[in-house]
């Protein structure tokens, strides 16, 4: 197997470092301590046509694939913006494949272009207060009454909704015991978040403070059955098919959180002295370093095999369940030993190591926790009874 990049695609890394270069880490850390949407970054990387990176050419995008993606939002994330950067454009990269393969024409059309140029936000509207990954169990209405489906309901974690205008929701058009099967019963539409239907309210949380997390409460919101991806009823598999792409950018920008750790604490090695030596002569401190950019390579082996089959269309499941679990893990433990490394200093903000551990915990956590994924590879790898 070949691991080599290609020119293209290390001009696409290349292009990422130059965005980082415009946004460093000071410029993160102000939006770590005030908030606010970065627009200005969101605009820059607009404006080189990369939110379209993965989207067909014919409506606007770059027409490559998941793995020049995952090698665009890594060096993201690696550059200082950690999850933060990555989470801005991580919908609009990839959010609307649902759209591209089940979309009509017309859908497509009037979706993409503004989506892949930027000019719409967009949040993903599917987590619920009280099913949790039990997915086929949402509960949030659509009801159908002639062209219009009125949707009611709460949603929870949803990233992005205080800027976006646009979100991408599945909810209930079939009630849960008129289903014969589980994944039935669910329709996705893409519509306007319009706010006179839609309650919007930040979560205040650990890290991450410039892209928000919110509660959607929403009553009634009139949605154009022209709004509806593909058959009624059909949405959980529709969501389905845009998991393990989710699965392998989420992996590399956990790899990249690691990377960007790894090289502030590298350095930080390499520069204070103590007993008139850099702490970095000492194997105490060198081998923890050494053992997580071993880690990070490993994993980031992992993301690069899984979002190749994917892109050749050939099953991943698996595999891209395992690139997230082990560089979420590789990432978590390179942001711990980044903060060990710098000492007291590591629990400063201005050192921004502890910054980037904060913002390891969501891709450790979503969108699919580490136990969840090990019961999959269980299943569907081992031979192993089903557990949940």
């Amino acid at each position: 197997m070949d691991y080599s990049l290609s020119a293209d695609q290390q001009a696409i890394i290349a292009a990422a470092e130059k965005i980082c270069e415009k946004f460093g880490l000071d410029y993160w850390l102000d939006r770590d301590l005030h908030g606010g949407f970065p627009e200005d970054y969101f605009q820059e990387v607009a404006r080189g046509g990369w939110l379209g990176i993965a989207m067909p050419e014919e409506y606007g995008g770059a027409g490559l694939g998941i793995t020049e993606a995952a090698l665009f939002l890594r060096t993201i994330a690696a550059g200082g913006g950690a999850l933060a950067a990555a989470s801005a454009i991580h919908m609009n990269i990839f959010g609307l494949h649902p759209v591209v393969l089940f979309g009509t024409e017309e859908q497509k059309r009037r979706m993409l272009p503004p989506f892949t140029r930027g000019e719409t936000k967009a949040c993903f509207a599917v987590t619920e207060p009280d099913t949790g990954l039990n997915t086929t169990q949402l509960k949030v209405k659509a009801e159908r009454r002639g062209d219009i489906y009125y949707i009611s309901g709460k949603k929870v974690f949803i990233s992005t909704a205080q800027v976006a205008d646009h979100m991408l929701i599945l909810a209930r058009t079939t009630p849960i015991d008129q289903v014969t099967k589980r994944s039935d019963g669910l329709s996705l539409f893409y519509t306007r978040l319009d706010r006179d239907f839609v309650d919007v309210r930040e979560i205040e949380k650990m890290g991450r403070k410039a892209v928000d997390t919110n509660e959607l409460f929403i009553d009634n919101l009139p949605v154009p059955a022209a709004d509806r991806i593909g058959e009624e009823g059909k949405g959980l598999d529709y969501i389905f098919h845009g998991m393990n792409a989710e699965r392998c950018l989420i992996a590399a920008e956990a790899v990249g959180i690691g990377q960007g750790a790894l090289r502030l604490a590298t350095q930080y090695a390499k520069d204070r002295i103590v007993f008139d030596r850099p702490i970095g002569m000492n194997q105490g401190v060198q081998h923890p370093l050494a053992q997580s950019w071993a880690e990070l390579e490993a994993a980031n082996h992992m993301v690069m095999a899984a979002a190749s089959l994917l892109d050749k269309g050939l099953p991943c499941g698996p595999e891209a369940n395992a690139a997230k679990l082990l560089a979420s893990q590789a990432g978590m433990k390179a942001c711990q030993t980044a903060i060990l490394t710098h000492g007291g200093y590591g629990y400063a903000k201005e050192y921004h190591v502890e910054r980037f551990l904060r913002e390891i915990w969501v891709p450790y956590i979503a969108p699919v926790s580490p136990q969840l994924i090990l019961s999959n590879i269980a299943e569907r790898k081992l031979g192993l009874p089903k557990s949940y």
